[in-house]
């Protein structure tokens, strides 16, 4: 439990991409350049191994390579929160361990997928693994992924344990969100888990977002982020306008694939998934092309 007094997780963190080879195998000069390049444009944490990351479908030793070279390249500039879901908690308990062996500062846990435990079942397989673990743990409500909710009342049950210090909300419900805003204790911080509703939830009191465009466009992202914080609403609509194109680009298709195909045009990764992800239908790619465009990350 040594890292618990850690600051907390606030502003801007990246759910990374995972690049791949051509060839498919995991391309890791490239994964090294974007860790370097997130953290050089101001990225205030890094999570590798997420949904964004393609967790599904990397066997056991690429990912554990794909959370020590994020760790290894951001060299304790910013936390590292390695994406350690399983619906096994034995599973998750174990991925935890090797998940932190490899340099995680700390852990983002989705609730269990696919079983769907009751609201006590959520409970108790969280504080199993925050019980286990010795770094803090990040929860994650992703009902679209995983066909459950967590409650606020289950989020509130946990964010009492001293090892559960955030949560990422993807929920979309904002009376829900806004209940475990109004009613956590000092110290949990809630994270955006969708960039759309990141200005919506930080305005009623959120700390910062996870973001997947922030793979693409990392300082405007961190800027949003920060002027939402310190109430510059002027700079943040700003922002969040040339950013709103890329937004409704990343949910054209199941992330990662548009982010991936975002990644290609900006020449940060090959634009290559693995199966049962595929890339991006070639009717959405002007889409994507333009949202980049908008944003700034293209010359028009």
């Amino acid at each position: 439990m040594g890292m618990m007094h850690a600051a907390p997780l606030i502003g801007c963190g990246t759910a990374l991409i995972t690049p791949f080879t051509t060839a498919g195998a995991l391309d890791e000069p490239a994964l090294r350049a974007l860790v370097e390049w997130q953290v050089s444009e101001g990225i205030d944490f890094l999570v590798p191994c997420g949904s964004t990351g393609e967790a599904a479908t990397l066997d056991m030793q690429e990912y554990l390579r794909v959370v020590a070279i994020t760790a290894e390249v951001a060299a304790g500039r910013v936390p590292v929160i390695g994406g350690a879901a399983s619906n096994d908690t034995r599973k998750a308990i174990a991925l935890s361990m090797a998940v932190i062996d490899a340099g995680a500062t700390h852990l983002l846990h989705a609730s269990p997928m696919y079983s769907r435990p009751p609201q006590r079942g959520i409970v108790a397989h969280f504080r199993a693994i925050a019980d286990a673990v010795s770094v803090p743990v990040v929860l994650y409500n992703v009902p679209s992924r995983t066909a459950g909710n967590m409650e606020a009342a289950t989020t509130l049950t946990l964010a009492a344990h001293p090892n559960i210090v955030a949560m990422k909300e993807a929920s979309g419900n904002i009376p829900q969100i806004e209940e475990i805003l109004r009613n956590r204790p000092d110290g949990f911080t809630v994270l955006s888990g969708d960039d759309a509703v990141t200005v919506q939830l930080i305005s009623h009191g959120a700390n910062g977002v996870i973001s997947v465009v922030s793979n693409v466009v990392p300082r405007a992202m961190r800027e949003l982020t920060h002027a939402l914080l310190r109430r510059d609403l002027n700079t943040a609509s700003r922002i969040d306008g040339t950013l709103q194109p890329l937004y409704h680009a990343s949910g054209v298709e199941s992330n990662p694939i548009p982010i991936k195909a975002a990644m290609y045009l900006l020449g940060r990764a090959a634009n290559v998934l693995r199966l049962p992800l595929v890339p991006l239908a070639d009717e959405h790619l002007a889409t994507v092309r333009a949202s980049l465009v908008a944003a700034g990350a293209l010359p028009s």
